[in-house]
């Protein structure tokens, strides 16, 4: 399943509409102390939710979320197993198979779930789970070739070009209603995420690529020769931010990752990780 199905675009829109609101990462739902840190360091090992292939952050085992994850458990003093699952419906289905239920499928619930928009709307919609610690903001982005085009204030300066990008994500749909439909011709959108797509503007095939910014980076990111730059229409001026979510009354395990997190933000591990991936950190 791709990446644009795992988080749905009716979420995303909603996130990239509007202003990320402060204090996000410092609201805790009111609950009774819980156990649950108590029984990782038990047993010795954090069960970690990631998406199933969603690069850069996990792909076969490895990624930004998997670093984070391991990071996050040594933080704990344990260690950290990876549980990959595939996108159900919306995100209420995933926090609900991932975080206090367990899928019907037999597998999960883990301690942790990773990648889960940290915003109001889900918060609300979500009263089982507890989301929190924002670890990043991404946005969608435009690349293009620094020399053919020094400038994108409007993509009419594109003249006509061949842009990828996936169809099925917040970027395609953006870019195929942007203006009335306007540059519904320019677009190549049968990929399946922005790395791809990436790939494509890097072999020489088009003009420029669109996607989340995670993506267009960790293919372009390392190259001085491209240019990634937030796409030029007002829907896509704000980003999103992603956190954790763990079981509502999880309240001392989400207490202990939040300090976590916040000591990866504050010691510079974050930016590292993301760097290691040739993506830039930006703080959510």
């Amino acid at each position: 399943m791709t990446r644009s199905c795992r988080i749905r675009r009716r979420h995303l829109l909603q996130l990239a509409a509007a202003p990320w609101f402060a204090g996000a990462a410092r609201a805790q739902p009111a609950a009774a102390a819980s156990d649950a840190l108590a029984r990782i360091k038990g047993r010795g090992r954090l069960t970690v939710a990631v998406y199933h292939a969603m690069p850069p952050f996990h792909v076969e085992g490895k990624g930004i979320d998997v670093e984070i994850a391991a990071a996050l458990a040594r933080a704990l003093g344990v260690e950290a197993s990876m549980l990959p699952f595939p996108a159900g419906e919306n995100m209420e289905d995933d926090l609900r198979n991932m975080v206090w239920r367990g899928h019907y499928l037999g597998f999960g619930p883990a301690d942790v779930m990773m990648h889960v928009p940290v915003d109001r709307p889900l918060m609300a919609a979500s009263p089982r789970v507890q989301i929190f610690a924002p670890y990043y903001r991404d946005q969608v982005v435009i690349a293009r070739d620094r020399q053919k085009y020094p400038e994108l204030a409007s993509l009419d300066q594109l003249k006509g070009g061949r842009i990828a990008v996936p169809g099925q994500s917040l970027a395609g749909w953006l870019l195929i209603g942007a203006e009335g439909g306007r540059y519904r011709e320019q677009l190549a959108t049968k990929w399946r995420d922005g790395t791809e797509a990436a790939m494509a503007l890097q072999r020489g095939e088009f003009e420029a690529a669109a996607g989340h910014a995670s993506e267009l980076e960790s293919v372009l990111g390392r190259e001085p020769r491209w240019v990634i730059e937030p796409l030029p229409l007002p829907q896509a001026r704000n980003g999103w931010a992603v956190g954790l979510a763990v079981k509502k009354e999880a309240v001392d395990l989400a207490q202990a990752l939040q300090g976590a997190v916040n000591g990866l933000a504050s010691g510079g591990q974050l930016q590292q990780i993301f760097a290691a991936a040739g993506v830039r950190w930006r703080a959510p």
